[in-house]
């Protein structure tokens, strides 16, 4: 659009005590914008700030007065109410420096006296498309914030006042206010990715992204370009450029889930990048400055795993500046129910049925149970026990009667029988599984940590 397109939709107000500037300016602006006002004083015009796109000030209403402070006075009540309005000060010729100081001010520019029509045209078209870009950078931002409260996801919410999840506030809420990279342990289903995102609700990049990456997801051929980006072309199949996701998460959190289950040869790719706080995507040498916090966690032995070479130690003290461990359900049975109304009121909402309060016979049975499965188990059994329930309640016959398998129950038995036949059964599963102790572990129904203890017990490798 040419600029005298654009100044056909400009609202501009001229504010000067000489009556031959306003008359210059009005033989020059009249016909050129959508509407023009004329003021000898700012405050003659007060109640129509708000209304123009652009405010022309001059920077002295009285005639002994130089100094341009009333210029400087009238534009930052302008501004103050209406911060969105552009001022631009017309200046006589000695009044430059303070004009170039009143832009430093918030003013966004000054054209000087006598006023030149090509200049003045000129300046307006600038203000007017600076104003129309701050205006959609605004929009940008507002959609931005709106799209992180989408990808965020709703607050978490930790469920618990037993002691030991009153600690594990109490942790999460000192670590919240640093930049410590903090490493979060726990059995599966405990709650690992809800203290990531209270810490990074609780902190000072809540308003930035928070990404999670499932870390045992990823092949050595994705790493890369999952994590770190890749240029176009940079590959067979990149016919488009990708943003990493640490790029993604630059001014918030990243979220390393499972991250015991990073395979040896793409541990010093990760290092690389926590240590120079860069990332190069695939295909370019341009290294990217990202400002992260990393927060990771796992239900893997990671020291042990260090010690036997399987995980870098170097790695691991990058990211357990903190560590905070998550217990098990069984461990802090004092909290089910409280977590059962919670559950409860999700699924009455979900399902959109009023259900019945859980009976003490129930949290009995509830408490009985060792929910190998923690949370996660106790949730899923919920929403499982209302949908089947005829009676909108949920049975304590319902309850797993069992426990975990013998081979997570206590101490293993010393007979030689017994210890032959768990050898027998964690190797036949591990050859079964090519060795993957993860898929071993859910065969045998125990969680990775359990499997790893008894092949310790056991001196299995």
């Amino acid at each position: 659009m040419h600029f005298m397109d654009a100044l056909k939709t400009a609202k501009v107000l001229v504010c000067d005590d000489e009556d031959d500037v306003l008359f210059t300016a009005k033989i020059m602006l009249e016909g050129e914008v959508k509407e023009l006002q004329l003021a000898s004083n700012p405050e003659d015009a007060k109640k129509d700030w708000g209304k123009f796109h652009i405010i022309l000030l001059d920077m002295n209403y009285s005639r002994t007065v130089t100094h341009g402070q009333e210029g400087m006075t009238w534009m930052k009540e302008i501004l103050k109410l209406h911060p969105n309005v552009i001022v631009i000060f017309m200046t006589n010729h000695g009044d430059v420096s303070m004009a170039v100081n009143a832009i430093r001010e918030g003013a966004t520019d000054f054209i000087p006296k006598p006023l030149l029509k090509e200049k003045l045209l000129a300046s307006l078209h600038s203000a007017l498309r600076l104003h129309r870009s701050e205006a959609r950078v605004r929009q940008l931002n507002k959609k931005q914030g709106q799209l992180l409260d989408v990808l965020n996801g709703p607050q978490p919410k930790l469920i618990g006042n037993s002691p030991i999840m009153k600690k594990v506030k109490r942790d999460i809420a000192k670590v919240a206010e640093t930049s410590a990279s903090v490493l979060i342990l726990g059995e599966n289903g405990t709650g690992k990715d809800l203290v990531a995102k209270e810490i990074h609700h609780l902190s000072d990049r809540s308003h930035g992204p928070f990404i999670s990456v499932d870390m045992g997801s990823l092949s050595d051929n994705l790493f890369e370009s999952e994590l770190f980006g890749h240029t176009k072309g940079a590959f067979t199949g990149a016919d488009q450029e990708r943003i990493g996701r640490f790029e993604l998460a630059d001014g918030g959190t990243i979220f390393l889930d499972e991250i015991g289950n990073l395979p040896s040869t793409l541990q010093p790719k990760l290092l690389k990048v926590l240590q120079d706080g860069v990332v190069t995507r695939a295909g370019s040498n341009s290294p990217i400055p990202i400002d992260v916090r990393v927060l990771s966690a796992t239900n893997q032995p990671l020291y042990r795993m260090s010690e036997d070479g399987a995980f870098r130690q170097d790695l691991l003290f990058r990211l357990n500046t903190i560590e905070i461990q998550l217990p098990p359900l069984k461990e802090r049975t004092q909290d089910l129910p409280l977590l059962l109304e919670h559950f409860i009121d999700k699924y009455s909402q979900k399902y959109n049925k009023r259900f019945h309060a859980p009976s003490s016979k129930l949290l009995k049975r509830l408490a009985q149970y060792t929910w190998p499965g923690n949370i996660r188990e106790l949730e899923h059994w919920v929403e499982r026990g209302l949908i089947m329930s005829e009676t909108n309640k949920l049975d304590p016959d319902d309850v797993p009667s069992h426990t975990r398998s013998h081979l997570d129950n206590g101490p293993i038995s010393s007979t030689g029988r017994l210890e032959g036949l768990e050898r027998q059964a964690i190797e036949e599963s591990l050859e079964k599984h090519a060795g993957n102790v993860t898929r071993a572990a859910v065969d045998l129904g125990l969680t990775r940590y359990s499997l790893y203890r008894r092949m310790e017990k056991l001196g299995l490798k």
